[in-house]
């Protein structure tokens, strides 16, 4: 007795097609994300020893909700190199004294990661450093790397810091231009005598090198140093939204442009887990600027310290600002000092 066989109808064959085609995109999605995790992770560069013997370290909270938030000192650094000295592209490390940290800032994320906190440390803040004295805060990077750089800080703060991450202005550069440019608006013609550079008034699209140049200007701010301080806030808020628009789901080749030029130019501390990097990329990516609060720290005034121009901290005030740190609480605190908060327009 003969079988007959089954045809299959056009519309069947269309459906087993598509579904063939699904479990293929699947797999192959699956397999692709699996490759660019790996070459990601890869991609990160780690120093160990950051937090090893650091001296008289403030303890992390253990319980409530600020036992779940974290603490990561961000720091930008200026070599006076052309070489590249962060990430996995570096050809210059670290060197004692040759390097400051030009731009310092405290990354605090809130315990259910809804909402951030930066809060710039002038690099001319006049403070103590462990087993140097009194001194600017940008020479602790430069006397002895990240991890001095940590133990001042929590001196400073009595903050628990949780990770480091740094980045020279050859990775800012970089990041810029992956995410094609990020869009400035420039209130009053200003020009940059150190640099030559005139900023004229109205809407800017910087790349790479143009931004660098936006954010290290202060001869012809009035504000000097404070004034750059905000223009690296202001461009800071206008790149998390860039970011954020980079990460979405009809954008995949430039989120992973972005987060390929985030690991090769960003350099961590050893204990930086991949999962908890990875859980910082998709904390950030998911803010809106106007979910990260920008500060700075309480300022008393300025002064000389021998020959040096400095900054001195008002410590009675920048004391409740840490407080709040700690507590996870630091909306509550800037609502009260709204002086401290990063204008939304700045010089």
């Amino acid at each position: 007795m003969r079988r007959r066989s089954r045809r299959l109808s056009p519309t069947t064959k269309a459906g087993i097609g598509l579904l063939c085609c699904g479990l293929v995109l699947l797999l192959t999605t699956g397999a692709g994300l699996l490759y660019v995790q790996h070459r990601l992770d890869s991609q990160v560069t780690r120093i160990d020893g950051v937090f090893d013997g650091l001296p008289d370290r403030p303890p992390k909270a253990s319980t409530g909700r600020a036992a779940q938030a974290m603490d990561i000192l961000l720091i930008g650094t200026d070599a006076r190199t052309d070489q590249p000295t962060t990430g996995s592209v570096a050809t210059a490390g670290w060197t004692p004294g040759a390097q400051r940290s030009d731009t310092l800032m405290l990354l605090h994320l809130s315990a259910d990661r809804k909402s951030a906190a930066i809060v710039s440390l002038p690099r001319d803040s006049w403070v103590d450093v462990p087993d140097h004295g009194e001194a600017k805060i940008n020479a602790a990077f430069s006397w002895g790397g990240p991890a001095l750089a940590v133990a001042t800080v929590e001196r400073l703060t009595s903050v628990h810091i949780d990770h480091v991450a740094w980045i020279d202005w050859a990775g800012f550069e970089a990041l810029t231009d992956v995410l094609g440019g990020v869009r400035v608006w420039v209130p009053e013609t200003v020009h940059d005598s150190a640099r030559d550079v005139t900023w004229t008034r109205g809407t800017h699209e910087l790349d790479g090198e143009q931004a660098l140049l936006y954010v290290r200007e202060r001869y012809g701010l009035p504000g000097g140093d404070f004034d750059r301080i905000q223009r690296q806030q202001y461009f800071l808020r206008a790149m998390i939204d860039s970011v954020r628009h980079a990460f979405s789901v009809t954008n995949p080749l430039t989120s992973y442009d972005v987060l390929d030029a985030v690991t090769e130019h960003l350099t961590v501390d050893a204990e930086f887990s991949t999962s908890a990097l990875r859980g910082l990329m998709n904390t950030m990516t998911g803010l809106r600027s106007d979910d990260v609060e920008f500060l700075t720290a309480p300022i008393a005034g300025v002064g000389w310290e021998g020959d040096q121009s400095v900054v001195y901290l008002d410590q009675p005030e920048a004391a409740g600002l840490w407080k709040s740190v700690r507590a996870d609480d630091v909306p509550s605190w800037a609502d009260q000092h709204p002086e401290t908060r990063t204008p939304q327009q700045v010089r």
